[in-house]
């Protein structure tokens, strides 16, 4: 089996089922390999490019197509090399640490009045330079994720990080127990 079968094949595993959306993800990532000069390694380490967060991805949506950028680039929210971006786009940002380099993917309209099986096929058959839109990243490179203390909150109980806690007198409260004040939104 051919390197590219092997890594469509872990990205069904992991995904559950084969779809549109999930080749979406799958040929972004092989473009944004391509384009950015990644190397997967090979021997047998097909995805899961980057150990730490020297691959980050900002992704538009929160689609099928994320659990393949997942498996072949190996970012993940754990991490903190996998952001998202809402804006219901079929749009990702690469960024290399290594190098610098970027780009935003954005995927091209497809033939109208198809259904899932034929989306299937389609994105299967594209090229992924027939599937994207390649332009410069919209948004600048997210700093490395960071640690953060925690603090029990004073009302529930509960461990929060320092950086969701808020101030109400003398207690450090969490988001869920703290009360906004805003007098305009009353």
């Amino acid at each position: 089996m051919d390197e590219n079968k092997a890594l469509w094949k872990k990205c069904v595993e992991f995904h559950g089922h084969e779809c549109g959306g999930l080749t979406i993800g799958y040929k972004a990532s092989l473009y944004a390999i391509a384009l950015l000069g990644l190397g997967l390694g090979g021997g047998g380490n097909a995805g899961c490019l980057s150990a730490d967060e020297e691959v980050v991805c900002i992704s538009e949506n929160d689609a099928c197509g994320v659990d393949a950028i997942q498996v072949i680039l190996g970012c993940s929210i754990g991490k903190g090399n996998l952001l998202f971006h809402m804006r219901g786009k079929q749009a990702f940002t690469f960024f290399d640490r290594k190098s610098g380099k970027s780009l935003r993917l954005v995927l091209k309209p497809k033939p109208e009045g198809m259904t899932r099986q034929e989306s299937f096929a389609y994105y299967q058959s594209c090229a992924p330079k027939d599937m994207f839109q390649v332009t410069e990243a919209k948004i600048q490179l997210p700093e490395k994720a960071r640690i953060f203390d925690s603090y029990v909150c004073d009302c529930c109980g509960e461990s929060t990080g320092a950086n969701w806690i808020r101030l109400a007198g003398e207690k450090k409260l969490c988001l869920d127990c703290y009360e906004t004040y805003n007098r305009f939104d009353v």
